[in-house]
C-alpha cells in the first residue's frame, strides 16, 4: 500500500515527537534548525554551563520545524526552539508562543525584539568548482541572475524554493533588483536550468560542487568560504544583486505554569556563551563588541525591503512555482 506524503510527514513527525519524548524524560528540550555546526557551538555552551546531561536537541528543517511550530504553537514539545525569525514572528503575531526573555539581547544597532535572540546569520552567496567551470569551458557569473542564461543548463545546482529557505535569499535578490515578475522569471529560468541538480536542501548545491558533478551552484556563503579554506577547489562568488540573510534566533516557549524554568537560563547562554564559536563558522556580528575578520565579510550585504513573514515566504513561493 503506497502513502501519500501527508500521511507520511505526520507519520515523521510522530516518530520524532515520539523518540524526543523518549530522550527528554525531564531534561529541557531543545528543537533546532540550525547547521551541524551551530548546534555544536551551543552544545559546547550549554555542556560547560551547567546544562551538561540535562538537555536534549533534535535537529530539523526549516520548513518541517516551522511548519511543526505554526500547526502545534504553544503544545509544541520543545521548551527552547532555535528557528528563523520569520517563523518565530509569525508564531508570536498568531498565537503569542513565547515568553519575553528576561535578559539583555540588545543588538550592536541597538534594535532588540522581546522575545527572541538572534544567535546567527545565514548568507548567500554563488560558488564555483574552478576545476569543472575551467573544463567546462565557462565564465565565471557575476551575477544570480547570469545562471538563467541557457549556457548553464544541467551545469548549475540551486536550492528549490519550496524545500529551502536558502533559495528564498536567492528569490529576495532577485526580486529586489529586478522587481517581482522579472525576478521570478528569472527565478523560474534558473530551477529549470538546475534540472536534475534542484535541491530540496540548501546544503545539495554544494555537495554537487565537491562532487565535481555541476560547475556552479547556490547556498551558503560561509560553508563555501570553509570548503575553500579545507583546499577544496571551490570560490565564493558575491553576487551584483546582493548577499542577503536571513536571522535564526532562539526563543523560550510559554507554557505558562508549565513553562520549564531552565528555558530562559539556556536561552542566555545560547545568546552569550556560544556566539564566539558561532563567529567562527557564520561571520555575521550582532552583538556589540562582535568583530568579524573583513576577509569573510561579503562584498553586498543587503536586506529584503519588507519584513520577512511566512505568508511572504509562501507569496514567493507561488510565484516562482506559477500557480
Amino acid at each position: 500500500m503506497k502513502l501519500n506524503k501527508t500521511v507520511l510527514a505526520a507519520l515523521a513527525a510522530a516518530m520524532v515527537a515520539h523518540s524526543v519524548s523518549a530522550l527528554a524524560a525531564d531534561k529541557l528540550v531543545i528543537y533546532s534548525n540550525a547547521d551541524e555546526e551551530a548546534q555544536e557551538a551551543m552544545k559546547h555552551a550549554l555542556d560547560n554551563n551547567g546544562f551538561a546531561g540535562h538537555y536534549v536537541i533534535q535537529a530539523m528543517g526549516t520548513s518541517e520545524l516551522g511548519g511543526k511550530l505554526m500547526a502545534e504553537k504553544k503544545n509544541i514539545e520543545a521548551d527552547l526552539i532555535t528557528l528563523s525569525t520569520y517563523y518565530l514572528d509569525s508564531a508570536q503575531q498568531k498565537d503569542h508562543t513565547f515568553a519575553d526573555l528576561t535578559f539583555d539581547h540588545k543588538a550592536a544597532d541597538g534594535s532588540e525584539v522581546s522575545f527572541y535572540a538572534p544567535i546567527l546569520g545565514n548568507t548567500g552567496a554563488l560558488f564555483v568548482n574552478t576545476r569543472v567551470l575551467k573544463d567546462s569551458g565557462l565564465k565565471a557569473p557575476e551575477r544570480i541572475a547570469d545562471l538563467a542564461d541557457d549556457v548553464y543548463a544541467g551545469k548549475i545546482s540551486v536550492p528549490d524554493i519550496t524545500g529551502s529557505s536558502t533559495s528564498w535569499l536567492m528569490t529576495q535578490a532577485l526580486i529586489s533588483e529586478y522587481g517581482e515578475e522579472k525576478g521570478t522569471a528569472i527565478t523560474r529560468k534558473i530551477e529549470e536550468n538546475a534540472g536534475d541538480h534542484l535541491e530540496m536542501s540548501g546544503s545539495g548545491p554544494l555537495k554537487k560542487i565537491r562532487a565535481g558533478e555541476v560547475a556552479v551552484g547556490f547556498g551558503l556563503r560561509h560553508q563555501a568560504v570553509a570548503d575553500k579554506k579545507k583546499g577544496l577547489p571551490v570560490d565564493v562568488i558575491d553576487p551584483k544583486e546582493g548577499n542577503f540573510t536571513l536571522t535564526e534566533a532562539v526563543a523560550v516557549v510559554d507554557k505558562g505554569e508549565k513553562t520549564n524554568p531552565d528555558a530562559m537560563k539556556a536561552a542566555e547562554v545560547i545568546v552569550k556563551k556560544a556566539r564566539p564559536e558561532l563567529l567562527k563558522f557564520y561571520p555575521f556580528a550582532i552583538y556589540p563588541g562582535e568583530k568579524v575578520d573583513q576577509e569573510l565579510v561579503p562584498a553586498y550585504p543587503r536586506a529584503f525591503k519588507e519584513k520577512l513573514t511566512v505568508e511572504l515566504l509562501k507569496k514567493h513561493q507561488e510565484m516562482v512555482k506559477d500557480e
